[in-house]
């Protein structure tokens, strides 16, 4: 039966003698590597403390505890180094590089001109054969005379017509008055009012003969009445 005291002198020489099978540099290596899995499961310091807090430390322990301090002062070291920026521009992922233009001005569409409507023209007013009663009248007044004839009156009522439009234009199809406006042989206020007869009312004499004597019926009842009114009023 060995001593207790022969019990802790083996166990201190079987702790000092080298593994067998192993050289130094490697056993080094594998010391290293136990000392990095501590760091990786603590933190440096925490295993730093545990460390170099054992009072029997054997060599292996104490290589051990060197490379834990080694490792406390790289990571302060590694907190002094100012941050630097990234040369190359982090992309995210899934964006692409676009270069920036600038929007395009869309022009504004000009609007369609819109063309005035215009009333349609009236076709043009009638022709007039002479009649044979109003062969003593010549130009318009012979057109007046057979139209007055068409109307249903006689001669007596082209009469008054032929002196009432004597006194209003002299039977003159472009008569215009220029302080009333006034136009053509009945003297229409305003002219436009004869393209009911017909789209040549500015210059066929018939077109304005034909308006007028509707007037004339419509007003007066026949061109003897307008006459009658005329000379009492000095208009019709």
């Amino acid at each position: 039966m060995l001593h207790p005291k022969k019990l802790t002198q083996a166990k201190h020489a079987a702790d000092e003698a080298p593994t067998p099978g192993l050289s130094p540099i490697l056993r080094s290596r594998v010391f290293a590597s136990i000392a990095a899995a501590v760091i990786a499961f603590t933190s440096a310091a925490t295993a730093g403390a545990a460390i170099t807090d054992t009072d029997d430390r054997s060599e292996t322990e104490r290589l051990a505890a060197d490379i834990v301090a080694a490792a406390v002062e790289s990571d302060y070291e590694w907190e002094e180094v100012a941050v630097l920026e990234a040369i190359i521009p982090v992309k995210v992922h899934g964006t692409t590089d676009v270069e920036k233009t600038e929007a395009a001005e869309i022009p504004e569409e000009e609007p369609e001109p819109v063309a005035e409507e215009t009333p349609p023209e009236a076709p043009p007013g009638p022709s007039v054969d002479i009649a044979a009663d109003c062969s003593g009248y010549s130009g318009n007044k012979a057109v007046g005379c057979t139209m007055t004839l068409d109307a249903g009156w006689g001669l007596g009522e082209f009469s008054c017509l032929e002196s009432l439009w004597d006194r209003e234009s002299g039977w003159n199809e472009t008569a215009a008055n220029p302080s009333s406006g006034a136009y053509g042989i009945p003297q229409s206020l305003p002219g436009d009012k004869m393209a009911s007869h017909g789209g040549d009312w500015r210059t066929n004499p018939a077109t304005q003969i034909a308006w007028g004597l509707d007037y004339i019926e419509g007003r007066y009842g026949s061109p003897c009445g307008a006459w009658s009114h005329s000379e009492s009023n000095g208009w019709y």
